[in-house]
């Protein structure tokens, strides 16, 4: 199923996330410091994972928030995707799909005297070469709102299915023939060619005018190839791309325990 990452996750796991009762943010920031593992409410380190390298750590900054930071590993990751769960052998239910300069994440307003459990994957892939959009100035005028958005749902288009390569192979399977095409003042239609043969999905991704570098946009399924997008007020001028990914090594798992609740 194609994830916006910016609204929501899986609805497979929509469960696990209605536990949460939380909107998620992800902020950048520099690798989290060693720290001592402690009580709930103070500071939790993990270990290493020994195929990884990378250190996750947790602290529940009020009651009901906790921030993640993490450090090492990632040589040659395309990103990573921080997870949770209630229960340590899961499910687990996927946050967000982070860039690699982002190291820090807040997870706020989780159901209090519960325990949560988090854990990084990374994600590795080549991206295809980018494209810059322009979108009219204004907002959808009546003709948009009342015109069929049919463009807009993934698809899997055998016509720009090509015999695949193996990601894993060096600069293999990157998609090819990036196009986007403008169908109104805040949607996008964006189709390629698939090249891999063993990806997990696709990201789309996309760096605004101000912004600094990508970031994932749309979580797709393995074999789509065509994806609408509806666009944000800061998205009238920016460039995107997609990346065929696999996922790679995992983290230590951490956890925490949320305390009562604040409110009245």
């Amino acid at each position: 199923m194609s994830v916006p990452v910016r609204i929501a996750a899986p609805t497979a796991l929509v469960l696990a996330l209605l536990l949460t009762l939380s909107a998620c943010s992800a902020t950048t920031g520099g690798g989290g410091a060693d720290r001592r593992p402690a009580t709930a409410g103070h500071p939790v380190a993990g270990k290493a994972d020994a195929a990884s390298g990378v250190v996750l750590n947790a602290e529940r900054t009020t009651p009901t928030d906790i921030d993640l930071r993490w450090r090492g590993g990632g040589s040659g990751a395309s990103g990573h995707v921080l997870e949770f769960a209630t229960e340590e052998s899961g499910p687990y239910t996927v946050l967000q799909y982070l860039p690699p300069q982002v190291t820090s994440y807040r997870h706020p307003d989780l159901i209090p005297n519960t325990t949560f459990f988090y854990r990084l994957r990374a994600f590795r892939g080549p991206a295809s070469k980018p494209m810059s959009v322009t979108l009219p100035k204004g907002e959808l005028t009546a003709e948009d709102e009342n015109s069929s958005h049919d463009w807009l749902p993934a698809r899997k288009d055998p016509k720009r299915t090509v015999p695949g390569r193996p990601l894993r192979a060096t600069g293999a399977g990157a998609p090819t023939g990036f196009k986007a095409t403008v169908k109104h003042a805040n949607g996008i239609l964006f189709t390629w060619t698939d090249r891999a043969s063993d990806e997990a999905g696709f990201l789309l991704e996309s760096r605004t005018r101000t912004g600094s570098a990508y970031e994932p946009v749309v979580v797709l399924d393995p074999d789509v190839n065509s994806t609408g997008l509806i666009t944000l007020p800061t998205e009238k001028e920016a460039s995107y791309r997609v990346r065929a990914f696999t996922y790679g090594e995992r983290s230590n798992v951490v956890r925490l325990t949320t305390g009562g609740s604040t409110g009245p």
